[in-house]
């Protein structure tokens, strides 16, 4: 069985290589005549595996001294109760709720304080970045909180807002390492490894150390403070250590490509491909405007529902796996994460065009 082309919004498609080194070290990581999967994270060669991890990432992104890296358990979803918990000091919070993932973080964050919803695109479903030059966020906010770029959706934010100097929290899941960031920017930056780095159970936050206090909201559990996390070293408890090791891999691979910039240039010829078919074709319709397009998932329909699932069902039998767009919005969804090689996406639109004649 040859391997399929792999669309799916994550757990996600990874770089070949990667895993075809996984698979060699499998049974006997580097003479230790055992796997990664079976090793203590309190082993010497663990304790390599995830500095190195750390040092290739702080390398990637260009990571100021002054920021933590933590790799965490519990997903980004767990990070919508952590944030609140940790840096409500006023119990207020500002979000900008530009999709279904950021919309769940205000509601969390609900329970810790009084959260705001200072903008919004739910009026059109989530199809555009409202502009936010210009927020009225509380004067006592203790934060201005944004989900970066929307997987469901296939936004992206391509201007930060101004947060009126109040500390930026940005949820990356699904653009993370896909281009070079300003770090500095922002007070937390984070993400669920699923969709561009690693495999599932894995959640990396980098934070700035202000921000990391003994101060926490009441009845916050010691699992879910910052400072215990970044006190151990990411070793307060066991972490997920296989899926660390494959993160630390994928950092490597990246570098190997030439580090994000090179990156930002791959994902931006590969999402060009799809994209111009997409403003072209006279079946299928981008459902996203222009401006705030994803140039890592792109949601598109072709405005009749069997024929939708006639295109998703055609398009299985031929390789393309995942293409099913999310319930809220319909359609397909073609996510084109960094491990996505061209070649996917220009067969995709071949496989597009040849279905677009053929049902005229």
């Amino acid at each position: 069985m040859s391997r399929v082309y792999n669309f799916s919004a994550g757990p996600a498609v990874l770089p070949e290589e990667v895993l075809k080194e996984a698979a060699e070290e499998m049974l006997d990581y580097k003479g230790t005549g055992m796997s990664v999967m079976e090793m203590s994270h309190r082993s010497k060669a663990y304790e390599t595996i995830i500095t190195e991890a750390e040092q290739d990432l702080r390398d990637l992104m260009n990571i100021p001294d002054n920021y933590k890296v933590l790799f965490l358990q519990g997903g980004a979803s767990q990070q919508f109760a952590m944030i609140p918990m940790n840096l409500m000091k006023n119990k207020k919070a500002a979000y900008i709720v530009t999709g279904q993932w950021a919309k769940k973080a205000y509601q969390e964050a609900q329970k810790y304080g009084d959260a705001v919803k200072v903008a919004s695109s739910e009026d059109k479903t989530f199809s555009y970045i409202p502009d936010c030059s210009d927020l009225d966020i509380p004067e006592d906010a203790d934060y201005v909180y944004i989900c970066e770029n929307n997987t469901i959706y296939g936004t992206k934010y391509k201007e930060l807002p101004n947060t009126k100097g109040k500390t930026l929290v940005s949820d990356v899941s699904s653009c993370f390492l896909s281009e070079p960031v300003d770090v500095t920017k922002y007070g937390i930056i984070y993400g669920g490894v699923q969709k561009n780095v690693g495999p599932a159970g894995v959640v990396i936050v980098i934070i700035r150390e202000d921000l990391i206090t003994e101060d926490v909201l009441p009845g916050t559990p010691t699992m879910l403070q910052y400072k215990i996390h970044a006190d151990a070293k990411s070793l307060y408890n066991t972490p997920p250590a296989y899926g660390i090791y494959i993160c630390g891999k994928v950092f490597k691979w990246l570098k190997k490509q030439g580090g994000l910039a090179a990156i930002k240039e791959y994902n931006e010829k590969k999402a060009k491909i799809l994209y111009d078919f997409l403003d072209s074709s006279s079946l299928f319709k981008g459902t996203v405007v222009k401006e705030d397009r994803s140039l890592m998932n792109v949601p598109f329909v072709t405005g009749d529902a069997d024929l939708d699932a006639k295109f998703v069902s055609e398009a299985k039998a031929a390789g393309f796996e995942n293409l099913k767009g999310h319930r809220t919005v319909g359609g397909m969804r073609a996510s084109i994460y960094n491990a996505m090689p061209i070649e996917g996406v220009e067969k995709l639109v071949e496989f597009m065009k040849k279905f677009e004649e053929e049902n005229k």
